[in-house]
């Protein structure tokens, strides 16, 4: 037997209260001898024998009495033992871990294993009585604050309107959130119920060192229904990666779509559809064997410009949320250059280089390299630099880099090595480098040596992929670079010629010649055009596969070229949302959370859409590999878990399962009932002594 309310216990210390007044009242009779008289003297003995048993009963009954009471406040309870018209009525705090993630949409012979979930939490709830507290805690975002409701009837209208999400999340996290909830709960009964199929991924390894027992006490019960009961087919499609860095329009784009195979059966023949703004551009074909994946690479050619919409799909199986896969490019019309010279004919050729890309292609603005520190250089997708120093701005310049910027790197036409690697320093790139030739001069003849085909900046230039080759420019002037970065094309002396570097998050060319015929033909060779528009279209193009993001995550928004009041989001579904910055004007990011759906999230300022955000399901949730509740089990022993885990079948009788478990019946209406007999009994013991007392003074 234990006590609900066991701090009343104190109150038995009244218990001592008629000891001590019996104790104070306690007489002795005078003595008188009356020879006359003794037959009265043997009937007082007689008299004052049974007053003093009635006495002594009385004490005991008043002591009782006392007990009763404060044990009946005390609320004495039988555990797991259930009588008749005592069934407990401790109050009851429950806690329902809800698996709301896309994997319990599953469907059985009794419906999805989620809309089962949400029936057994109806039917727990019909066992709780006014005045229990109820929350529930959902898998896929149990950061979200949960607040106890003792209004049940409405707690079930909002758990009934709950829906899966395409957020992932683990019952880890979930759990700890429920022990630190119901470790504020003043009740006696404290219950966790967890509703999840227990994928493997749900129990996370990590953060191991959580110890509940810091939590909860040895009266704590979880409850575990585990939903899955049957083997699940499901493909999923893991990873949408777009090959290409450069993005043209009327080009081919490569796309590689990675499908796995979660399900214990070979799959042939299925077919993975591509999407351009909705519209089927592309189908293959595909086998994939049984828990294996396959890398399908599709090619497609965009049609505009701007931001176009990717998705890639295969058909329904038993779980969909995880068929399809998001992704988005982006084709500027017009790419912002900024050309900074020490000596304005030495960016003709460069000019001349870019407007053979078309006259639409480009927004160029030339200045002189001393007036870097006026211009806004955040509004450049590249910039250009033909010069040896900055006399200012490098910082500035770096900031750029720093930030994402592109920038080309050319020397000037006048030499100057101790200059060059000072600005080589200044930036951040550790380059050194020396003069090597004579300028209009044919002493010194190098030519290229070796080429990176691979490198994004020669896709597209031949005709035929199979033959890139092209003539080598003659070289009589050029800085001597030791390989460094990401080489791209190498002299015949083992220097570089072009390198690539990264600063920052931005990328660097640096070319070891500078762009004009005094240092060599370079700049009229029929490689020297197609490389500097493709520099440029490599260096300015968006990392997309940067803006990929797993539902529920954060996703941050660069706002350093635009200063909106209000952004207006589009999200998947079709809703729009607002959201005022008029508060927080000057800020360069913009951190929004709301990413609950999968698909592209539009981001605008008034009509300008700033930036195109695709939100993919997490791969791990469509593994369908499940623990068993010996496993559970021994998770929670790690987690020094010291109550009570009981598994519960979702087919058996819950209601009874849960009754058994809980404190069954409450004794405190026994309790009271046996002092109000205690009580009667008294008063007529006390009634009778009474008058044995009057009798025995009348004798006196």
């Amino acid at each position: 037997m234990i006590f609900l309310n066991p701090a009343v216990l104190f109150g038995l210390l009244a218990a001592s209260i008629p000891v001590i007044i019996h104790l104070f009242n306690l007489k002795k009779l005078k003595k008188i001898e009356f020879s006359t008289l003794a037959f009265l003297k043997e009937l007082q003995k007689n008299k004052i024998r049974k007053i003093k048993l009635k006495q002594w009963i009385l004490l005991a009954l008043r002591v009782l009495i006392i007990l009763f009471v404060v044990m009946a406040f005390a609320r004495p309870a039988l555990q797991s033992i259930q009588i008749g018209g005592t069934t407990s009525a401790a109050k009851t705090t429950a806690v329902f871990i809800l698996d709301n993630t896309f994997s319990m949409s599953v469907v059985d012979q009794n419906g999805s294993y989620f809309n089962q979930a949400k029936s057994i939490i109806n039917q727990i709830i019909s066992q709780l009585q006014e005045g229990d507290e109820v929350a529930v805690i959902l898998v896929s975002n149990p950061d979200t604050e949960v607040k106890f409701t003792t209004n049940l009837f409405e707690f079930v209208k909002n758990v009934d309107a709950l829906n899966i999400s395409s957020s992932s999340g683990d019952i880890n996290s979930a759990l700890i959130k429920a022990a630190e909830l119901i470790n504020e709960s003043k009740n006696f009964n404290k219950e966790i119920y967890i509703l999840s199929d227990l994928q493997k991924n749900k129990i996370t390894q990590k953060n191991l060192n959580n110890d509940l027992s810091e939590l909860l006490n040895d009266k704590a019960r979880i409850y575990l229904f585990d939903l899955s009961d049957k083997d699940v087919f499901n493909l999923s499609v893991d990873d949408l990666k777009i090959n290409n860095q450069i993005f043209e329009k009327d080009k081919p784009v490569s796309f590689l779509v990675t499908i796995s195979n979660n399900s214990k059966q070979d799959v042939n023949n299925a077919v993975v559809s591509l999407f351009m703004n909705d519209e089927r551009i592309a189908q293959k074909s595909f086998d994939v064997s049984a828990k294996q994946s396959a890398i399908i690479e599709i090619e497609a050619t965009p049609k505009t410009n701007g931001y176009i919409d990717i998705a890639a799909e295969i058909e329904n199986d038993e779980i969909e949320q995880d068929n399809k896969r998001f992704a988005s490019l982006f084709i500027p019309e017009k790419i912002s250059v900024g050309i900074f010279s020490a000596n304005p004919d030495d960016a003709m050729f460069v000019n001349l280089a870019l407007q053979t890309g078309g006259n639409n292609r480009y927004e160029i603005v030339n200045k002189n390299i001393d007036q870097i520190t006026s211009q806004q250089l955040s509004k450049f997708q590249t910039i250009i630099i033909i010069a040896n120093s900055l006399s200012s701005g490098a910082g500035q310049l770096k900031d750029y880099l720093n930030n994402g910027g592109a920038l080309i790197l050319f020397p000037s036409s006048t030499p100057d090595a101790i200059k060059l690697n000072q600005l080589y320093n200044q930036l951040g790139l550790k380059i050194s480098s020396s003069f090597v030739g004579k300028l209009n001069s044919n002493e010194l003849k190098i030519e290229f040596d070796k080429t990176d085909f691979n490198h994004p900046v020669f896709q597209n230039i031949f005709q035929d992929d199979k033959k890139k080759k092209y003539e080598s420019p003659i070289l009589n002037a050029y800085y001597k670079i030791n390989p460094g970065g990401n080489q791209i094309i190498s002299l015949i002396d083992g220097s570089t010629f072009l390198s690539e570097y990264k600063a920052g998050k931005g990328k660097v060319f640096v070319f070891a010649s500078s762009p004009v015929l005094s240092w060599g033909d370079f700049p009229i060779k029929s490689i020297f055009s197609p490389l500097i528009n493709k520099s440029v279209l490599y260096l300015s193009a968006k990392e997309r596969n940067q803006n990929l993001f797993l539902a529920g995550e954060e996703v941050m928004l660069d706002l350093r070229n635009t200063n909106p009041s209000q952004i207006k989001v589009e999200r998947p579904d079709g809703s729009e949302e607002f959201i005022n910055l008029s508060n927080n004007s000057g800020q360069k990011y913009f951190t929004y959370t709301n990413t609950d759906k999968t698909g592209l999230y539009k981001f605008y300022s008034g009509n300008n859409l700033l930036e195109e955000i695709a939100i993919n399901t997490d791969p791990t949730e469509s593994k369908i590999e499940y623990v068993s509740e010996t496993d559970f089990d021994d998770y929670l022993k790690q987690l020094k878990f010291p109550g009570k885990f009981i598994p519960v079948d979702k087919n058996s009788n819950i209601a009874e399962k849960i009754m058994q478990a809980r404190f069954g019946s409450e004794l405190w209406r026994y309790f009271l009932l046996v002092a109000i007999i205690l009580a009667l009994i008294e008063m007529t013991i006390a009634r009778n002594a009474k008058k044995d007392l009057e009798g025995l003074k009348s004798i006196e």
